[in-house]
Order: C-alpha cells, then sequence, then structure tokens
C-alpha cells in the first residue's frame, strides 16, 4: 500500500532538492554589493521618522477583516463551480441564498460608512 505513496515522496524529494540547490547557487554565484543603504533597516531614501511601534487606526483592521471575508467567498465558489453540474438547481439555489447575504452584508458595511478611509 506505501508503495502507491512512492511517487509523491519522489516529488517532494525533488521539489526539496531543487530549492536547496538554487538556493545554494544565488548564494554563490549571485552579486554581491553590500551598500550601507541595502543593509539599512529602510530601503526607502530617507530614515524611519517614528517608532515601529506606532499604533494602527482601527480602520485598517476593520478593512483587513471586511477584504479576508470577502475574498474567503472564493474558497465557497470555486468548489460549488466545479462540481454545479452536479447539485441542479438546488445547488444555484443554495449559492444564490449566500452570494444574496454576502452582498447585503456589503451593503450594510457600505452604508454604515465602514469603506470610506476619512
Amino acid at each position: 500500500m506505501l508503495v502507491e505513496y512512492f511517487p509523491v515522496l519522489l516529488f517532494l524529494l525533488v521539489a526539496t532538492g531543487i530549492g536547496i540547490a538554487l538556493l545554494i547557487l544565488g548564494n554563490l554565484f549571485g552579486p554581491k554589493k553590500p551598500v550601507a543603504e541595502k543593509l539599512a533597516p529602510y530601503e526607502c531614501g530617507f530614515e524611519a521618522f517614528e517608532d515601529a511601534r506606532v499604533r494602527f487606526d482601527v480602520r485598517y483592521y476593520l478593512i483587513a477583516i471586511l477584504f479576508i471575508i470577502f475574498d474567503l467567498e472564493i474558497a465557497f465558489v470555486i468548489p460549488w463551480a466545479v462540481v454545479f453540474d452536479k447539485l441542479g438547481g438546488f445547488g444555484l439555489v443554495e449559492m444564490g441564498v449566500f452570494v444574496g447575504l454576502l452582498v447585503l452584508g456589503f451593503i450594510y458595511v457600505w452604508k454604515k460608512g465602514a469603506l470610506e478611509w476619512e
């Protein structure tokens, strides 16, 4: 039974070997010209003007959470699209309810002004 998993093990070993080989070759043959600007913590062209532990506005986290919520909808839509022909009308109605609830949530968030940055 374990013989059936040999191709997967072989694939993982080859992929790991290629990854390690590329890292080693990059370190050996890659350009090495360290200058003070490249070794600085920030490469944006000017010195840091604030502490790294600055508090972020709550709206930043709200936008991030909303992005994750609406982005995770794809995790449900793609498998549904793959088996859509097997689900028939029931699957269409269920996905319509799901997308409808997401649209209602989006409209609610929009009306509350949560998507406005300023």
